[in-house]
């Protein structure tokens, strides 16, 4: 229970520095690989391209997987998110799979959640075998920021799924639940994810275009602060938590305004709840490479 999680780390952020950390955790994601990212909302300036992470995903040679929004915009319905996945260029490179295009969703039990205890995904996750999941760490308008764990919640939940975790159990609470019940369902959530995938998973953290709106904004801020770099786990709560380690430590004067987008959300809630569900751990050891 005390060992330290590795979280690979590196200044340098290129696409081909992505597949090297990768590489770098020597463990190979088996049989079909679902690779959960982020498509990016219309609009938005801030998300990382299908360019980014080309070099990752032809690698690990896996489906590019997302589900719809609970909220207007270009992703809530399966027609307008697919042309968006066409739109941003995700489509042109790579097999998509909108796992909640067509119900009913996949409903995973949730061990010891504090608020749900189902978690609502789109149903085509359990065509796959093993999960890499590619975020792009910056802020978020109610997360306070957005990374790995929010992916794992949030981003895997179908459009319900997204509703019943914003509203802590109540979908139609999706915008005035309680704040911290809302941060803790997503712990809840992402404890059954990565429940179903066990040690089949991975985690790439990429700190770039740092704004402190998330890539669902489709009008957004710009980034506050300079680029940090690239972590790469297997454990989701310390690549968040190492994340967070790294803007605090950051001398940039623009991380104040990201810190107090994070802190007046109390966005460090979710990785506590995260781990006191045994997701993972916050004591980890950053290894930096070249």
């Amino acid at each position: 229970m005390n060992m330290k999680s590795i979280v690979y780390f590196s200044r340098t952020i290129t696409p081909e520095k992505v597949l090297e950390l990768y590489q770098k955790l020597d463990h190979s994601l088996s049989g079909k690989v679902a690779i959960k990212l982020h498509s990016g909302e219309t609009g938005n300036q801030n998300f990382l391209g299908p360019d980014f992470f080309k070099p990752i995903i032809d690698h690990v040679g896996g489906t590019v997987v997302e589900c719809n929004t609970a909220y207007e915009g270009t992703r809530n319905t399966t027609e307008k998110h697919l042309k968006t996945l066409e739109d941003h260029g995700w489509s042109k490179y790579f097999p998509v799979d909108l796992m909640d295009a067509e119900g009913p969703d996949l409903v995973l039990d949730i061990e010891n959640g504090k608020h749900i205890n189902k978690n609502y995904v789109g149903k085509n996750l359990a065509n796959y075998d093993s999960l890499l999941v590619l975020s792009h760490f910056k802020g978020h308008p109610m997360g306070g920021y957005g990374g790995a764990l929010k992916q794992l919640s949030i981003g895997i939940a179908s459009s319900f799924g997204k509703a019943y975790i914003h509203g802590a159990g109540d979908p139609k609470k999706i915008w005035t639940a309680d704040h911290n019940s809302f941060l803790e369902s997503m712990a809840d959530a992402a404890s059954s994810i990565t429940k179903h995938f066990g040690d089949k998973a991975v985690y790439v953290n990429v700190m770039k275009n740092m704004s402190v709106d998330c890539d669902c904004c489709a009008v957004a801020e710009d980034p506050c602060m300079k680029d940090i770099g690239i972590l790469v786990s297997l454990d989701p709560v310390a690549i968040d938590q190492a994340c967070l380690d790294l803007v605090y430590a950051s001398e940039d004067p623009g991380r104040d305004h990201l810190i107090e987008r994070i802190e007046s959300r109390n966005g460090v809630l979710t990785v506590e709840a995260s781990a006191a569900l045994g997701i993972g751990t916050r004591e980890y050891e950053l290894v930096e490479i070249d």
